[in-house]
């Protein structure tokens, strides 16, 4: 006892060893990585065994690797039999020590089986059903436990088998190829048909990709394959893996496809003679004994789950087959015309196996079509299908005196047709035998096997049952196949193979355990069989599968090509598995542009290796010498280098980035120096600081230099490091710190750390070291706030102006009238007046004084307080804004006027083209006329350039090299871009306030504008401005800046902004400021004029209430607050005449509300908008023109359009408008009378649904609208009348219903199908469009689209 106790004693004083083992093999789809924590003495066996059980793998079917990279040299696999202690194997107690489980000598572990002999069905659960995900494994029922253990599922070398990938929704297709590849006289039959490859392209060679698929399933030692080889040769491309398909239309489409290919080879008949049957189409006359018949072929039969129009289904396949083959009467108006009787007698009409292939298939139809919902169903009833099968009961047995029986051309159905609905238009005619051949004179003709030689062997075994779960809309598709080897049942469900039991097979029968009634289906699991597939029991015939010393030689080839193939697609995942992938980045020495790469780098490679990789993949081979170049560790986010690497030339990039991984946390930047240069070193620790120099007196920043620095520094060290870099006295420099945009912070405490002033691993200061008095000011007056702070908020814009603005034109008329040379056009563009009529160039316009400025804005405010009130509105919007650009005398007004007139009258041709170009852009009219109203339209009389008063505030502003290469870029990419609308804050569009100013900000903002020379492709005659701009200005006052450079008040132009894909759309929130633009942003400039106070851009649609397409676009119009609608009316005649050729007088026409299609309120003339009709931006209304004399007078009248339906002619007539005076029902009663003449006592009328023109199929109409609602007024439920613009059906209730033939029924659902399709209404019920599945034998896509 005391040496029991002694012992746990030591053993707690061991030192103890924490092992880390992370799962990297492919075994499991969710890698595990599972913790050990033990004695240091525990042998290494002992490891592996505990490893084992924990993962779930078998012992010595993998490997341990050190992971940590502490051994380096011992990269070798542990020894998994070794007795060796884990500290004698170099484990260090006291730490973590990495181990990777890898594959076995390149085999995958093999998992540990959980004992599944207890024959509890839960376990065979597991194995059954559809497997939805990786990672859970599906069951007979609906949903799927996640909990579940990946170890009981068999792997490929347990059961022998490779399971198939799911490329997307390629399911069926997976269930059918395990099937083919399961069946030995198929494979074994594909296995010896030889490819030439001199004849045919392997790519498009259907049987050759099947044959490559079948060596793979039988020789890979993957767990799962890929099938787009197969599918390539299908002609099919990637989204055909997105469409599912049933697994019978791909059978047959399959079928057909390979014997074309296969003509004129040994495999020709191949398909026919595994899978054809025959069987006779008869009918049979009950008076005389005549017969007509007709011999046809099959490949499958198709069993129906349910008769038509029974609510039970059938019990078994036995029942369905003979269901199949019971006979019809013919009797009544179905009668059969008797050829030997002249007459139409009773007959019975049926069909009779003849003969039954060797590989039968069964197609259990269970998808079918509900007539009440008029949605496809699927019939989850339950059906039982034996093992074992014995067909001799349904071969034709009917011992006939051949003097009974006769042949007729008219004795059978037309050529392919089907029996009561159950046979499938698969079934086609057999060329060999025509229709109507006698028994009596068949000696010439194809022999019919007797009934007696087939009885004797017709013993059918299942091997195959193809299983769906799902619903008719969509699924998934498995197979249970048995295996002819073994006897064993397994289940193919895409990538995973189990073996499973007889039980699971009878899972798949469907249905529920209750009573059969006609709503079991819908409680019924929907994992059910779909097709089976059994095969003749005849030792004769029943083939085994090649092995290996069989194959053919071209096979034999084929296994060693892809085997050569495996093996080095496994070097290559081996190489994968141990390269590193990180993200690289590099300044370019010369462009000075940061370029991004991703470095593969194997972890064995050093970091010499890596640098030498990294320098080739940046082509810097002609820009500097390697040895200029290093790696370092970095933050890209951060913009912050975190180490160097000195002296690790020679260690394996694996051991600096701390291993394989699949993401890393940081980067790496290949750093270049010039020659005379030598590379800092990066301690982590450390903190990276970009240092800016200012310049007050030039107010220029300067581009960043970087230092180094630690955050216990004190701020006066950090000055003295900072001194020494820029070379600046640290007695008189001020250190900024922005810790974020726009954040500001002076370092005023020489003591305090920089960790405690905000440092953190990237950061950027300021710093300025001048004797100006503005040391002495508070910091946010100081003029070093203000050019700091200018700094931040400046962004550069590239604006694309008009090809050919007025301002252009009117500048070298200007010039030309004043005797001077014109000049060059580019410097017309860039200059404009001057005092005294010198010409002034923008950049002197630009560089006027701040003072000058300031005394120019207070003049104005001055201006505008004392002015007179009096003065009209219509007069021009800048009279009160003094500006440089015009400080001439009166001629220069005269100048002016003229250009202003010149420009109105000489010049439309620019407006027309930038209209042209406007509607371009926005692929539409919605902005064309109003760009055609440039200058003349009645609600301004802004003029382009008022001579004495048309001044415009300009900034002063820094020269080109203040705005630095720092810029937020990256910030702004970060953001959300924010799209301009029509709609502000205040309800409306203008530019102006209350008091008719600009609200544009007279305070200084900083804008630079300079000539931009853009790339090739944007067009010749294009003009760019490069502008630097405050972003926190407003779009009107923005607009004013540009003013000089388009030629035209800000009112007459309008700025559109250019998104990533090229679209552009309109800027019109004019108080709102640039924020929301970024770095190198694109406007584009157009010709129009933008809206004032109160105004309102316009959409107007003509209604069209009879015309298969009620709603056109007519154009954009510009309403305004306090204008009557009578007004508004006025302004559009002359733009509806010649924008749309429309000649219409005032009282001929309407305006009304639009939503969205519908007509709604009518507009009466002295309504008045903002007062009367809420108004907004883009607003839309439709124009209505009248037949006659406006009827609405009163917002008391209801105007409703209503529509006959005629039942005895099955048509409906043309719209027609009533004007009731109340919501009385009477009163429209009374009121379809006066247009109808139906009695009142038999006008039905019912309100139509959806959207205008409410149309619906005119076979539909007269039963399912709600007709003669018990309502006294049209306000209330079920109609809820109560605005203008609703559609009433009415009827005659004594006119009855035009019977129709099938063939009248049905052209007329064709056409009102087509016509309802054009609407864009629908006819009823259509789910998503399924596409046809197609196998093309040229590999392509037929391009004869009318086969579709």
């Amino acid at each position: 006892m005391k040496k029991k106790f002694l012992q746990i004693e030591n053993a707690a004083e061991e030192p103890r060893v924490l092992c880390i083992i992370q799962d990297t093999t492919n075994s499991k789809t969710v890698n595990e990585r599972i913790t050990l924590n033990l004695p240091a003495s525990t042998p290494l066996r002992k490891l592996f065994e505990d490893v084992a059980n924990k993962v779930g793998y078998i012992n010595g079917t993998f490997d341990l690797v050190w992971g940590n990279g502490i051994n380096t040299a011992d990269m070798a696999p542990l020894d998994h039999t070794s007795d060796k202690s884990l500290l004698d194997a170099n484990f260090e107690p006291g730490k973590k020590n990495f181990l990777h489980l890898t594959d076995k000598d390149g085999e995958q572990p093999q998992i540990l089986l959980e004992d599944s002999s207890a024959g509890d069905d839960s376990v065979h659960d597991k194995f059954i059903g559809p497997l939805p995900r990786e990672g859970s494994v599906g069951s007979t029922s609906d949903y799927v436990s996640q909990s579940y253990s990946y170890s009981s599922i068999l792997n490929k070398s347990e059961t022998g088998y490779v399971g198939l990938v799911n490329q997307a929704m390629t399911c069926y297709l997976n269930s059918l190829l395990q099937t083919l590849f399961m069946t030995p006289e198929f494979r074994n039959a594909l296995y010896k048909w030889e490819f030439e490859e001199s004849e045919e392209d392997p790519v498009t060679s259907i049987p050759y990709q099947l044959q490559r698929l079948f060596v793979l399933l039988q020789t890979s030692k993957k767990r799962a394959i890929e099938t787009t080889d197969v599918t390539r040769s299908f002609g099919w491309d990637s989204s055909e893996a997105w469409q599912q398909h049933d697994v019978q239309e791909l059978c047959r489409v399959m079928f057909d496809a390979l014997e074309q290919k296969w003509k004129q080879t040994e495999q020709a008949d191949l398909i026919n003679e595994l899978y054809q049957g025959k069987l006779k189409d008869y009918v049979r006359c009950l008076e005389c004994g005549y017969e007509g018949w007709r011999i046809d072929t099959y490949l499958d039969i198709p069993l129906v789950i349910r008769p038509y129009g029974s609510s039970q289904a059938f019990a078994s396949v036995e029942e369905a087959l003979h269901a199949f083959i019971q006979p019809e009467i013919l009797d009544g108006p179905n009668q059969y015309f008797c050829e030997r009787c002249k007459k139409k007698c009773d007959a019975r009409k049926g069909l009779r196996f003849l003969h039954f292939p060797y590989l039968l298939t069964l197609q259990l139809k269970r998808f079918d079509f509900d007539y009440t919902t008029m949605h496809r169903i699927k019939l989850n009833d339950r059906m039982t299908f034996p093992e074992e099968l014995d067909m001799s009961t349904f071969i034709d047995v009917e011992d006939e005196s051949p003097q009974t029986e006769s042949c007729t051309d008219s004795g059978a159905e037309n050529e392919g047709s089907c029996h009561s609905d159950q046979m499938s238009n698969d079934f086609s005619n057999d060329d060999g035998v025509d229709e109507g051949i006698c028994l009596e004179n068949n000696s010439g003709t194809e022999k019919i096997p007797k009934p007696g030689l087939e009885k004797n062997s017709l013993i059918y075994e299942l091997f195959s049952v193809m299983v769906h779960s799902g619903s008719a809309a969509g699924g998934h598709y498995y197979a249970c196949i048995k295996s002819f080897s073994d006897e064993q049942w397994y289940s193919f469900n895409d990538q995973h193979v189990s073996r499973i039991t007889q039980e699971d097979i009878k899972k798949t029968h469907g249905g529920s355990s209750g009573s059969r009634g006609y709503y079991s289906s819908a409680f019924a699991s929907s994992t059910n069989a779909y097709m089976l597939i059994y095969r003749l029991k005849d030792p004769a015939r029943n083939a085994k599968f090649l092995e290996v010393d069989e194959y053919p030689e071209h096979i034999k080839n084929l296994v060693q090509r892809e085997r050569e193939l495996e093996e080095q697609e496994k070097r290559q995942r081996e190489i994968e598995r141990n390269t590193c992938k990180i993200k690289l980045f590099c300044l370019h020495p010369v462009k000075q542009v940061m370029m991004e790469n991703k470095l593969e780098v194997h972890k064995d490679k050093t970091l010499k290796e890596a640098v030498e990789m990294a320098y080739k993949m940046m082509d810097l081979e002609e820009v500097i010498p390697m040895d200029c170049c290093r790696l370092v560790k970095y933050d890209e986010f951060h913009d912050y280098l975190e180490r160097s690497y000195e002296g690790e030339e020679d260690t394996p990039m694996g051991l600096l980035l701390g291993g394989v991984k699949s993401t890393y946390m940081f980067d790496l930047l290949l750093e270049t120096r010039r020659p005379d240069q030598v590379f800092q070193s990066y301690k982590p620790g450390e903190v990276m600081v970009k240092v800016h120099v200012v310049d007050l007196k030039a107010e220029s920043v300067a581009a960043p230099i970087t230092v180094r620095a630690y955050l216990n520094e004190t701020v006066t060290e950090f000055k003295q490091l900072i001194s020494k870099a820029v070379h600046l006295p640290a007695e008189t420099m001020r250190v900024v710190l922005e810790r974020c945009y726009n954040d500001l912070r002076l370092l005023t405490v020489p003591s305090k750390t920089l960790k405690n002033e905000g440092f953190f691993r990237s950061n950027k200061v300021f710093v300025e070291s001048s004797e100006t008095l503005d040391y002495q000011m508070a910091f946010t007056d100081s003029h070093l706030w203000k050019l700091l702070d200018r700094h931040a908020n400046t962004i550069r814009l590239f604006v694309l102006l008009p090809e050919q603005s007025p301002g252009s034109y009117s500048k070298r008329t200007a010039y030309q009238k004043a005797g001077g040379d014109s000049g060059n056009v580019d410097d017309d563009c860039e200059r404009v007046k001057g005092p005294a009529g010198s010409l002034k160039s923008v950049e002197a316009i630009l560089e006027e004084s701040t003072e000058k400025l300031k005394s120019l804005s207070l003049q104005q405010q001055q201006e505008g307080d004392n002015g007179d009130s009096s003065k009209s509105t219509e007069t021009s919007d800048f009279e009160n804004i003094e500006s440089p650009l015009n400080e001439r005398g009166s001629s220069a007004s005269v100048d002016n006027r003229e250009l202003e007139q010149h420009m109105q009258t000489s010049d439309p041709e620019n407006f027309q083209s930038e209209e042209r170009s406007d509607s371009d852009v926005n692929n539409d009219r919605s902005t064309s006329s109003v760009d055609s109203d440039i200058l003349s339209s009645s609600h301004s009389s802004d003029t382009l350039c008022n001579a004495d008063n048309a001044q415009i505030p300009l900034a002063n502003g820094l020269d080109s090299h203040s705005i630095t290469s720092s810029r937020r870029t990256k910030a702004n990419e970060g953001k959300k871009e924010t799209w301009d609308t029509a709609e502000e804050d205040s309800g409306t569009d203008s530019e102006y306030d209350e008091s008719g100013k600009s609200r544009g900000e007279i305070q200084y903002m900083y804008f630079k504008a300079e000539p931009y020379a853009a790339d090739e492709g944007s067009g010749e005659g294009h003009k760019w401005l490069m502008v630097h701009v405050d972003k926190r200005i407003t779009l009107a006052t923005f607009k004013q800046h540009l003013e000089p450079f388009v030629g035209v008040l800000s009112s007459h132009f309008k700025v559109f902004r250019v998104y990533a894909s090229n679209q552009e759309f309109e800027s019109v929130r004019l108080n709102e400021t640039l924020s929301s633009f970024s770095d190198d942003n694109k406007i584009t400039i157009r010709l129009g004029r933008a809206l004032k106070k109160g105004e309102y851009r316009v959409k107007v649609y003509q209604l069209l209430v009879n015309e298969q397409e009620p709603c056109k676009f007519l154009l954009d119009a510009v309403f305004a607050k306090g204008m009557t609608v009578r007004q508004s009316k006025e302004e559009l005649i002359p733009q509806l005449r010649e924008q749309c050729g429309l000649e219409l007088s005032i009282d001929r026409f309407r305006l009304r509300k639009k939503t969205w299609k519908n007509p709604g309120t009518v507009f009466l003339d002295y309504h008045i908008y903002e007062e009367d009709i809420n108004i907004s931006s883009n607003w839309e209304v439709f124009l209505e023109v009248l037949d006659g004399v406006e009827k609405m007078k009163s917002m008391s009248q209801l105007a409703v359009l209503s529509r006959r339906w005629r039942p005895s002619e099955m048509k409906l007539d043309p719209f027609q408008e009533v004007v009731l005076e109340s919501s009385s029902v009477d009163e429209l009663r009374d009121k379809l009378y006066e247009i109808s003449g139906i009695p009142l006592e038999d006008i039905e009328f019912a309100k139509g649904r959806g959207t205008f023109p409410c149309d619906i199929s005119v076979l539909d109409i007269h039963q399912d609208l709600d007709w003669n609602p018990k309502v006294s007024t049209l306000n209330v439920w079920p109609l809820y009348i109560c605005d203008d613009g609703a559609v009433i059906f009415y009827r005659d209730r004594t006119e009855e219903l035009m019977e129709l033939t099938d063939e009248q029924r049905n052209e007329l659902m064709k056409k009102e199908s087509s016509r309802l399709q054009k609407t864009g209404h629908r006819v009823t019920y259509s789910p998503r469009k399924e596409k046809a599945l197609k196998i093309y034998l040229d590999g392509a896509p037929n391009k004869d689209l009318t086969q579709d």
